[in-house]
């Protein structure tokens, strides 16, 4: 036997075991490969050279007798040398028959193979400590094959959807897990990872038992060495409440933006929920400050159901809901059917299917209760109240108070816009739309419209203000204006345009009943009013115009009716006075004032006066506003409010404008070049200005004129101007802000205050009215107003100016709320140009401070 495997002595290792073990031969290569001496070989046994934990297995039995038995064996072995280290052989155990074929011995034929299995050995422990690694992580990792079906999970799969590695093992893992997107994208991910390009996606993921999340999907192909797509390693990581947030607050966020009512906002919120949720009905509605329901939005709820909850109280038993708003916490209706919160309720749900009902209420800030967010569960499973509701009803809530917040300041806003802030009635931009309704509606159908205009015996007003101060002259007010809102809710509009003077405006069958139609409203007016302090009895006069005899336009109307008024005061307290042609006197004048207006143009008749604008945190100076001023030789002071409309009215807006402009420019310049460093000046222009294309053009031409940078000038326009339906005011505005000219809104809160303009156009300051800061000192909704502009005005980065400042009071209010620069009386009058640089210099303000 030796002969015959002598020839492989040198490359293979030789040994011949007899049948119970013992060792009877072993090659130089054998001994050498188990460190053997011939000492060692006497005796030596098979299982000596075996691991103990081997030798000691049914298995390793088995094998020895099935090799005594006759058949062979083969594979690598491991076995152990004398030195006690173990070996990793490549062996043959070969039966030996004798001729009458009963086996004598066992021959074992190997060779060394520990390097490679060392190798082999070291990578699989590398495999199993990243194995470690991956089960230890969050995330969830599979690995699916060329058919993408799952070949491996880790422990953060299981963790993260429940599933074990033999549940899902043979499963396609896109289609298992994100069973809501389309197939066609599953394709398109396959068709890029066969090309060997990674994909990332973020999809609605679902979990054992319908668990949601939204996760990240990473998908990274692993190519075979022909370049094939072999594997994919697919990460998913839960992104559920930073989606939540992204997706909803993108949605809603747009649908602010795009200013849509209130109810269609929330609407949006409310498909977007069921459109990742599709086990869910939304619902959110409204509370009101008496405590009762009212739906805003439900878009999967028919309006039978939601339009029932209208007008019903919270309560400590009111459905799901009402219960929520009345605790202030969600509250959980597993079975409405049985659920005592749902007594008087289950018969209007029960119809729809639905037997659960979960509601969350929605919060302001100070814990005050705006609404509620439900959603509705037709079955209660594992989807109610779970993980992923709990961080959409998390996101949604915080939603819903963001957009019903925004609607109470639109609404806030609004009511500034058009109503007077102290006696709720509209102001005059909204009653002079309300009268041109009235008049629309006469001429269709034949009627007379009666202007009336009211003014309360002004000295009695303010005798009331001097005796009991302005919180019962502000009391008077108001139970005046409701009793002329008493007086038009059967038909009429009626408004305060300023103090104490008010304008009704009523349709009439026939022009004589104007008559009874006053004293009525008189004797209703003139009734004794209670004050906390004292017994009023008022005065009324009233001026009359008629529709159409004295006028067909709401403007001239007015003017009419507040001209009968003066007259009918000038005969005494309590009087009526109507338009008459003897009234026309005024036409006249107004026509010689015209003329006037033109000469002083030319001749230089006008000048401008300016008034100091202060950063008020330092006292430094802001700027100076440019105000036209006109003293006529036998005419006297000819104020502002009275030129300037007629220059509009008369066509010489033009020609004052650009004469403002050019003594404002001037002005600054020649201030320079005397060494006073003033920041800037302000002109105001009309809204008739910026329907002139040319008005950029003329302001870059002045200000070069003068040698000024365009951030020297201030341009103020009124709101008015921004709500002209006219096609040049917007691109005038656009070429100005492109010049470099500085875009200040002035008298904010006095017309429309959309914010919408703030948002579009290059504004970049703000004018407080005057209106708001004379009714600082005594009204507390002036004072809620002023801190909400100036809120406005600095979350979109806006200089707010308050102008009107009289008082201290006043001065410390605004200081107080944070606004950065006012301008008013109790700063400095408007002064001539003259007179400036010794103001400035008893106000310290000399040159180095303003450097």
């Amino acid at each position: 036997m030796e002969l015959r495997w002598s020839a492989f002595d040198k490359a293979l290792a030789l040994a011949g075991f007899a049948l119970d073990g013992q060792l009877i031969s072993a090659n130089a290569k054998f001994q050498a490969l188990l460190h053997l001496t011939p000492a060692d070989l006497v005796g030596l046994q098979h299982a000596q050279l075996c691991p103990a934990g081997m030798v000691q297995t049914p298995e390793y039995d088995a094998m020895w007798q099935s090799l005594c038995a006759g058949h062979e064996f083969s594979g690598v072995v491991e076995r152990v040398g004398s030195d006690g280290n173990h070996r990793w052989l490549e062996a043959l155990y070969a039966p030996v028959r004798d001729k009458q074929g009963v086996v004598t011995h066992i021959m074992m034929v190997a060779t060394d193979v520990t390097q490679s299995k060392r190798t082999e050995l070291a990578r699989q422990d590398h495999l199993w400590r990243l194995s470690l690694v991956a089960d230890s992580t969050d995330a969830a990792i599979l690995i699916t094959d060329s058919n993408s079906r799952v070949v491996y999970s880790n422990g953060g799969c299981q963790r993260m959807f429940g599933w074990t590695l033999s549940e899902i093992q043979d499963h396609k893992s896109l289609e298992l897990l994100a069973q809501q997107t389309p197939v066609e994208l599953f394709e398109r991910v396959r068709a890029d990872l066969r090309r060997g390009i990674p994909v990332e996606m973020e999809e609605v993921v679902t979990g054992k038992g319908g668990r949601r999340y939204w996760g990240k999907i990473i998908c990274n192909p692993v190519m075979d060495a022909q370049g094939k797509w072999a594997y994919t390693v697919l990460v998913l990581l839960d992104i559920t409440k930073t989606k939540i947030h992204e997706v909803l607050h993108h949605r809603a966020l747009q649908a602010m933006s795009h200013d849509l009512p209130l109810m269609r906002v929330l609407e949006v919120v409310c498909e977007e929920v069921e459109r990742v949720a599709p086990e869910v009905c939304a619902s959110i509605l409204q509370v009101d400050e008496q405590g009762l329901l009212h739906p805003l939005a439900s878009p999967s709820l028919p309006f039978s159901y939601s339009s029932q909850l209208d007008g019903v109280a919270i309560g400590p038993t009111v459905g799901s809901c009402g219960t929520a708003a009345w605790r202030k916490e969600p509250v959980l209706v597993t079975d409405i059917e049985t659920d005592p919160l749902w007594a008087d309720f289950k018969a209007l749900i029960r119809p729809l299917g639905y037997k659960v009902c979960w509601s969350t209420p929605i919060l302001q800030k100070d814990g005050k209760v705006l609404g509620t967010f439900a959603f509705y569960y037709k079955e209660n499973g594992p989807f109610v109240a779970s993980s992923f509701h709990q961080q959409l009803v998390e996101a949604c809530t915080d939603l819903c108070a963001l957009a019903m917040e925004r609607e109470q300041a639109r609404q806030r806003i609004k009511e500034l816009a058009y109503y007077d802030a102290l006696t709720g009635l509209p102001n005059r931009r909204l009653l002079e739309t309300q009268i041109a309704q009235l008049l629309d509606t006469a001429q269709q159908t034949g009627q007379y419209v009666a202007i009336l205009y009211l003014d309360l015996d002004l000295d009695r007003f303010k005798n009331i203000n001097d005796s009991f101060g302005h919180a019962d002259g502000d009391a008077l007010l108001r139970e005046v204006a409701a009793r002329i809102r008493n007086l038009v809710r059967s038909g009429g509009v009626a408004g305060r345009l300023h103090g104490d003077e008010f304008v009704v405006a009523s349709l009439l069958d026939a022009e004589e009943k104007v008559s009874s139609l006053i004293e009525r409203w008189q004797a209703h007016l003139m009734r004794p009013l209670q004050l906390p302090q004292a017994q009023v009895d008022l005065s009324v006069c009233v001026g009359v115009a008629m529709y159409p005899q004295d006028g067909n336009v709401i403007t001239s109307l007015l003017h009419r009716a507040e001209m009968a008024m003066h007259q009918a005061k000038s005969g005494g307290t309590g009087r009526v006075g109507f338009f008459s042609l003897s009234l026309s006197r005024a036409a006249e004048e107004r026509l010689a004032l015209e003329i006037a207006l033109r000469e002083a143009l030319q001749s230089g008749g006008l000048e401008l006066y300016y008034q100091p604008q202060i950063e008020l945190a330092v006292g430094r100076l802001h700027g100076f506003e440019a105000l036209a001023r006109w003293q006529h030789p036998t005419l006297g002071t000819i104020p502002p409010d009275r030129f300037i409309p007629l220059a509009e009215e008369c066509g010489l807006i033009g020609p004052l404008s650009r004469w403002v402009l050019e003594q404002a420019c001037g002005q600054l310049a020649q201030w320079r070049r005397e060494g006073l460093a003033v920041p800037a000046v302000a002109v105001n222009l009309s809204a008739s200005n910026f329907h002139n294309l040319e008005l950029p053009t003329l302001v870059e031409q002045i200000l070069e004129r003068h040698g000024l940078q365009p951030s020297d000038l201030y341009v103020e326009l009124t709101e008015s101007t921004l709500l002209e339906d006219h096609s040049a005011t917007l691109q005038t505005i656009e070429r100005l802000h492109d010049l470099g000219v500085r875009l200040s809104l002035d008298d904010f809160g006095t017309g429309y205050s959309s914010l919408s303009y703030l948002r579009r156009l290059p504004i970049t300051e703000l004018k407080l009215d005057r209106s708001f800061v004379a009714d600082l000192e005594h009204a507390p909704m002036a004072r809620s107003l002023s801190a909400a502009i100036l809120g406005i005005g600095t979350s979109l980065g806006l200089t707010v100016v308050a102008e009107g400042v009289e008082t201290v009071a006043q001065k410390d209010i605004l200081q107080a709320q944070g606004y950065p620069v006012v301008q008013g009386y109790w700063f400095a009058k408007p002064m001539p140009p003259q007179a400036l640089p010794a103001w400035m210099a008893e106000q310290g303000m000399n040159r180095a401070q303003q450097v």
